[in-house]
């Protein structure tokens, strides 16, 4: 099923999205290391905005932009647009250094925001705000909102109004935008009219890696999905594969 938004690309609007999820993060590292630990909280200082990629990372970057530098003329990007937080803008910069291009930040592209449960495992969200981790449960991950918080349904307003830009001023352009993985998860769901079950099951069934690409092109009925989470690049390595959670993604037993 095509939804709105995709009956209209198909009209005008970009000729080719492609979404990449930012490069392994320290965040990502102290989540699982918080996880292994079983601990409460994730032993990171810096807010989520500010949060660096790790060594392996910055390696996935440059081992990106290599491949992208090795594209046709044809199939490179022409215009960038990346979340202002530091591990995708990094990302970004680092995938698009040879061509020289302009990396514009745009603050819908920007990570799901947990509120009060940012930082936090899912054994910390349970012991320290177990009435929500209970109203989760019935509200669903979809619509729940953390107190301070947002949704998924949240972000898609976000996506859907970039969408709208898009539509409107770069008609048969090749756009790549760098973001985090709830944010593909979203756009998803509002290029191809997908509901919650289905959303959610693709969500179960697989993980977003790091540095991947997920990637549409436009047809008569709209921006059709031809690549998800392709991390196939990465292997002229040296940089290692990760699938790691994002910091900002509670897990499901929360």
């Amino acid at each position: 099923m095509v939804g709105l938004v995709g009956v209209l690309q198909g009209r005008r609007g970009p000729h080719e999205l492609v979404l990449v999820r930012h490069a392994e993060s320290m965040g990502n590292l102290a989540d699982t290391e918080a996880r292994d630990a079983d601990a409460d909280r994730l032993e990171l200082s810096a807010r989520d905005a500010d949060v660096e990629l790790s060594p392996n990372g910055e390696e996935q970057g440059r081992t990106l932009g290599r491949w992208v530098a090795g594209l046709d003329d044809t199939t490179k990007p022409d215009l960038v647009l990346s979340s202002p937080y530091r591990r995708a803008a990094d990302t970004a910069r680092a995938a698009l250094d040879e061509l020289g291009l302009e990396v514009l930040l745009d603050e819908r592209l920007r990570e799901r925001d947990l509120g009060l449960f940012d930082g936090l495992t899912g054994k910390g969200i349970r012991g320290r705000y177990p009435e929500e981790a209970e109203r989760r449960s019935h509200v669903g991950k979809f619509y729940y909102q953390p107190p301070s918080g947002e949704s998924w349904a949240d972000v898609v307003l976000r996506v859907r109004s970039l969408l709208a830009d898009l539509r409107e001023g770069y008609d048969g352009r090749r756009v790549w935008l760098f973001t985090h993985q709830a944010v593909i998860m979203s756009f998803r769901y509002a290029l191809e009219g997908l509901d919650e079950a289905e959303l959610l099951e693709i969500d179960r069934s697989t993980q977003i890696s790091n540095a991947s690409i997920t990637r549409y092109l436009r047809s008569e009925d709209g921006l059709v999905l031809q690549e998800f989470a392709d991390d196939s690049h990465l292997s002229a390595g040296p940089a290692e594969k990760t699938r790691e959670p994002d910091r900002a993604e509670e897990p499901q037993d929360a």
